[in-house]
């Protein structure tokens, strides 16, 4: 029953020497996030209003405690490791996973890590969590839901003033969408548990005065032990889906002139990681591109033996038969005709090839 103080809001948003650029946009989200909440506090007040709040709590703590059992199996059977993990952009995530069979517990210690960087690429210690939560949910077998539970026997431990825990008002856009799936990065090589994927969401974003869209471009997955990396698909910490080409040129003067696989950019392996992807959106207007990614300098790595998969790249074929190179994170004026192009990565192999084929 509270009230949106829209005025106020603005003023925040406009205030200070980096104001956002689309405050109508902000407070479009905002409410729906608002909304999204409202949705499940009513969601939740109805479950509660029909078995009791009793039972409800009692269920939490079951499926709570259930999760936690689950991820103490997992580090029963792990044996822990180390990971420095560089970035394009020079940074670097440090990683050792130490494991306590007795108490069956696991300490994950990001001492090392890059501190408190100029870029975007900061992450909040929440990020952070949400990696390793994703991370050793993934290597429970049962069937549980997603739970804080999963993170009862693991002890974080994120240095302030690091890129992992920046003080404000450090910029942190790239946290969530790039640096989160380097973590992940970080952790599975560490635990040698897969080759990497993608390693990255490939950010891309376009607009003028009447239109302003966001979408992030499928890569492929790493190899594990046993199994092919999947090609053109969104792993670990993105799971958005790409708007249906008809409905995105309906709604935009663009055309998707093509969205194909980007064959052989998977690393080879006993077990080959899979093909990234080929996007190319044509513009019928003048408009704004810009791009946030990385793995556009180091490749995604292979494993046990696997070879890495291909780097990203991104250019502008202009309509007078220029083309303009994207950096991993740039921004770039577009016009009637020019063509983007992304090249997504590929996922790393795992085991070394076969000899014989």
């Amino acid at each position: 029953d509270g009230e949106l103080r829209e005025s106020a809001l603005r003023d925040m948003l406009a205030a200070g020497s980096h104001p956002a650029r689309n405050i109508d946009q902000n407070l479009g989200d905002l409410r729906a996030q608002v909304a999204a909440n409202a949705a499940g506090v009513e969601a939740l007040t109805t479950t509660i209003d029909e078995f009791g709040l009793d039972v409800v709590q009692a269920y939490m703590r079951h499926v709570q405690a259930n999760a936690t059992e689950a991820v103490r199996r997992v580090i029963d059977c792990i044996d822990g490791g180390t990971c420095r993990y560089e970035m394009d952009n020079g940074a670097v995530i440090q990683v050792a996973v130490t494991v306590d069979r007795g108490d069956r517990t696991a300490r994950v210690d990001f001492t090392g890590t890059s501190p408190q960087r100029d870029d975007n690429f900061n992450a909040p210690t929440s990020v952070t969590r949400a990696a390793v939560l994703y991370v050793f949910r993934t290597l429970v077998d049962d069937d549980i839901p997603l739970n804080e539970g999963c993170l009862a026997p693991i002890e974080i431990v994120i240095p302030p003033g690091s890129m992992l825990d920046p003080a404000p008002p450090a910029a942190v856009v790239a946290g969530n969408v790039e640096t989160s799936q380097c973590v992940v990065g970080a952790l599975y090589r560490a635990l040698g548990a897969v080759a990497e994927s993608q390693g990255t969401m490939n950010n891309v974003t376009f607009g003028n005065e009447r239109h302003q869209y966001y979408e992030t471009v499928a890569g492929g997955s790493g190899a594990g032990d046993g199994f092919d990396g999947e090609s053109c698909v969104q792993t670990h910490m993105t799971n958005s889906r790409l708007t249906d080409p008809e409905i995105l040129e309906s709604r935009f003067p663009v055309s998707v002139e093509s969205f194909s696989v980007r064959a052989g950019s998977g690393g080879d392996g006993r077990w080959r990681g899979g093909d990234g992807a080929v996007r190319r959106i044509r513009f019928d207007e003048p408009m704004r591109v810009s791009l946030l990614s990385t793995h556009r300098r180091i490749a995604p790595y292979g494993l046990d033996g696997g070879s890495d998969g291909t780097v990203g790249a991104a250019r502008i074929e202009r309509a007078d038969g220029d083309v303009t190179e994207l950096a991993a994170t740039d921004a770039a004026d577009v016009e009637s005709g020019d063509v983007l192009v992304v090249e997504t990565p590929g996922g790393g192999g795992y085991g070394a090839p076969d000899p014989a084929g």
